[in-house]
């Protein structure tokens, strides 16, 4: 994969859509074929153009469904419940029951036991399994961490429930000592809780957590927000089972466009069957039951990630988990070697550093960015040349920083998202050659 000069890079952001005409007139006529084919080609190669530095999302753009393109002439819509089906009778929930049966096994979940569907996106999925939840207990306090995704922020505004914000360990794992604390500032209220498996909260601690704080199992639900974990940890040798249903659980969603892979954006829910049926009624029209936040779903996801699932099986997905730690414990090791402040958690391919003073080097490679702090998701397309890439333009962007500031350029400090001991600052590097 040829990569190109900041330069190049630079002179094709400028040229990005010059040859685009997107503008739809109120008196179009028709435009001919020869023109949206030469746009789209434009388009794509800006795509390809892009991808070559996507590095700081968690999106697997390792994918090939030309398979799939004979698909792309129908319309497919699975509306309601993808157990009962519906008289319209273009709809794939045959697959998207596959696939939830998949994740149902994924997760140690009997098929006669839980309910799912497939989402437009993880966003989705939380909120029916938030909405769940407060179906169980109407008058429950809501508690997430700090770290939370911000769609459960959001959820908590649209349900207008009473939204408890829990403080969070370095590694962004929940801390069980300010959830207790909590609890028992509320404890004549229910408990419903999320859970961020990509921060690796741990489900065990905060049961243990719940019980010591005087709450019964019929007095809290637990949603799990696995939306990129939540398929990979089950396949990592050296990872405990984290997410079971054996567990005193309500429900776990994912991403399915994350590690998966798939053109659409997806997401999968799975929850407990026995909570179902008091949030669901017949719709005469659809001949279904109306189960989900949407009505009308993409037909096509299921098949997707059907797809994705059958063509790599268990040993295919293992080997690209492993590859994906592999490569971010390489581009961790690289950092920290190179003297830049970095963390990466066991058993995650997320590797947190020093925020890139440059914007444009931010932009360029497509980094997640908040406060001091950046991130590299390493995801299936993420190669070793494209991490060496990105360090040796980071070194290089830092000594010119150094240089442009006379020798004055400083690290950003960032002990307190990562630790003093992964911090690379001034102070904390004196830190670290006085403990040694």
């Amino acid at each position: 994969m040829a990569l190109t000069t900041p330069e190049e890079e630079k002179q094709h952001n400028n040229n990005n859509g010059c040859h685009m005409n997107l503008a739809i007139s109120q008196y179009c006529t028709g435009e001919p074929q020869a023109n949206l084919s030469a746009v789209i080609n434009h388009y794509v190669h800006t795509l390809n153009h892009f991808n070559f530095r996507n590095l700081g999302y968690p999106t697997n753009q390792n994918f090939d469904y030309d398979a799939l393109a004979p698909l792309l002439q129908f319309h497919l819509n699975n509306a309601g419940d993808p157990f009962v089906g519906s008289s319209f009778r273009l709809n794939s929930t045959s697959f998207e029951v596959s696939v939830l049966d998949w994740f149902a096994n994924l997760w140690d979940i009997q098929k006669n036991k839980y309910w799912g569907y497939v989402t437009t996106g993880g966003t989705e999925a939380n909120l029916h399994a938030i909405l769940v939840g407060r179906e169980q207990f109407p008058d429950g306090v809501l508690y997430i961490s700090e770290d939370s995704h911000y769609s459960i922020f959001k959820i908590a505004r649209i349900y207008r429930m009473q939204c408890v914000v829990v403080k969070t360990l370095f590694s962004g794992e929940i801390d069980c000592a300010d959830l207790k604390a909590t609890l028992l500032h509320h404890k004549d209220r229910p408990a419903i809780i999320n859970l961020n498996i990509g921060a690796v909260d741990d489900i065990d601690l905060v049961i243990k957590t719940l019980e010591k704080s005087g709450f019964s199992r019929d007095r809290f639900y637990i949603h799990c927000d696995a939306a990129l974990f939540g398929i990979m940890l089950p396949f990592l040798k050296a990872a405990p089972k984290i997410i079971s249903f054996k567990k005193p659980i309500g429900s776990v969603s994912v991403s399915g466009h994350k590690f998966l892979g798939c053109p659409i954006p997806c997401g999968v829910v799975i929850t407990r069957s026995e909570y179902m049926n008091a949030s669901s009624r017949d719709v005469e029209i659809i001949g279904s039951r109306d189960t989900t936040i949407t009505g009308s779903r993409c037909g096509h996801a299921p098949i997707f990630l059907w797809y994705a699932i059958k063509k790599k099986g268990s040993i295919g997905i293992q080997n690209e988990v492993e590859n994906c730690i592999a490569n971010a414990r390489y581009l961790h090791n690289r950092l920290s070697d190179a003297g830049i402040g970095a963390m990466l958690n066991e058993h995650s391919n997320i590797v947190v550093f020093e925020r890139p003073l440059d914007h444009e080097f931010s932009s360029r490679w497509n980094l997640a960015c908040q406060g001091n702090i950046a991130h590299v998701v390493v995801m299936q397309h993420v190669t070793i040349q494209m991490l060496d890439s990105f360090v040796t333009e980071f070194l290089h962007k830092r000594s010119f920083s150094r240089f442009q500031d006379y020798g004055s350029f400083q690290p950003l400090c960032i002990a307190e998202k990562v630790s003093i001991a992964n911090c690379s600052c001034s102070m904390h590097n004196l830190y670290h050659d006085c403990a040694c």
